[in-house]
């Protein structure tokens, strides 16, 4: 018999549950205060996540998809990228667009029903949130080629989730990818379900990872409730992208702790007992374990901080909610630079309606 291939895919894990490492994790990444100021960045994560769920609650913002259980990997990414790389995220990246410069108004702004909230003041180049699932891969890759053709040492990262990597949007991604050598990180969030439908239910694959082998992509897997073993794939992926060395594609193992959106109800589908051994397993209490062993963390700091993150995040949302509200006809101001006279006449009609209320 003749083999025409095999292939094996890395996980990476430095740090356990327990936080304690497991591996020991390259020693530049392992730097305390650099790994402070990122958990830091998780609690506030954490904290505009309970707020913004609040308010959905009580009326005063929209359907809301939480992120709870992803800080490590979304804290990773941001922290990965340099300002001039192109972010093209899916609707949860909050941590990793906070680390680039988003405002957590703009998040609350665009769940508010509010299309200014996509319209970024900083970074103006990364690419609005997209509902509709994993077509946001296909423009990463579209701007990862222009960035080769340019011969700018820029990448472009997308991130879709496990149900998204099953769309023929990230397929033809990633093969865009394999057969231009683009610099383009792909990255493949796998919370354990898509909205309601399990992984096991969408795809027969052994790992998401290896979506990408067909395209020619370098693969990992990693532990993304382990923010050095973010960090670490991340580096491997930007290292590789920026030197000309072509794509990658990272499987981040996670856990989505809340339901898929404020309009989900997880019970419904998902059992107990797997929800309790995720929350065992969650990026944030094991990442204080470990700096409280560094004696880099303590309760007293965690009850100041947690404090500060209050104050930052209400004082966003004040902005939201004081935010003019755009009259009916800027609907339809989003869609086209030139638009057509039936999306004309629709806006006037918009106009007279709103007028005889």
């Amino acid at each position: 018999m003749t083999v025409a291939a095999t292939f094996e895919i890395e996980y990476l894990q430095y740090l356990g549950p327990d936080g304690r490492f497991v591996a020991e994790p390259p020693a530049d990444l392992a730097d305390p205060q650099r790994i402070l100021e990122l958990f830091k960045e998780m609690l506030f994560v954490r904290t505009f996540d309970s707020k913004a769920i609040a308010l959905q609650r009580t009326g005063k913002l929209g359907t809301y998809a939480a992120c709870l259980g992803h800080e490590a990997t979304h804290i990773g990414i941001g922290a990965s990228m340099r300002p001039e790389d192109l972010l093209a995220p899916s609707y949860r990246e909050y941590g990793a667009q906070f680390m680039r410069g988003v405002k957590p108004r703009d998040v609350l702004m665009y769940w508010g029903g509010d299309e200014r909230g996509n319209d970024f003041e900083i970074p103006r180049h990364d690419l609005p949130w997209c509902v509709p699932i994993a077509t946001q891969c296909l423009h990463a890759a579209g701007a990862a080629l222009a960035f080769k053709l340019r011969g700018e040492p820029r990448v472009a990262v997308t991130c879709c989730g496990d149900g998204g990597s099953s769309k023929t949007d990230t397929y033809a991604a990633i093969n865009s990818a394999g057969a231009y050598e683009l610099p383009f990180v792909q990255c493949i969030v796998n919370n354990g379900w898509a909205i309601s439908v399990p992984r096991t239910a969408q795809t027969g694959a052994k790992t998401l990872a290896q979506k990408g082998l067909a395209g020619g992509l370098y693969c990992l897997q990693v532990d993304g409730n382990d923010l050095f073993a973010v960090l670490e794939g991340m580096r491997r992926a930007m290292d590789r992208a920026r030197n000309g060395e072509g794509g990658t594609v990272i499987e981040f193992m996670t856990y989505r702790l809340h339901d898929h959106t404020t309009a989900d109800d997880a019970r419904r589908y998902r059992d107990d007992a797997e929800v309790k051994a995720a929350w065992e397993k969650e990026p944030f209490i094991r990442l204080r374990n470990w700096l409280t062993a560094q004696g880099m963390w303590d309760e007293a700091q965690e009850k100041a901080w947690a404090e500060e993150c209050g104050k930052r995040v209400d004082a966003e949302i004040n902005a939201y909610l004081e935010s003019k509200v755009q009259p009916v006809e800027a609907m339809f101001d989003y869609l086209y630079a030139d638009p057509p006279a039936e999306l004309l006449a629709q806006r006037e009609d918009a106009i007279a309606r709103e007028q005889r209320r």
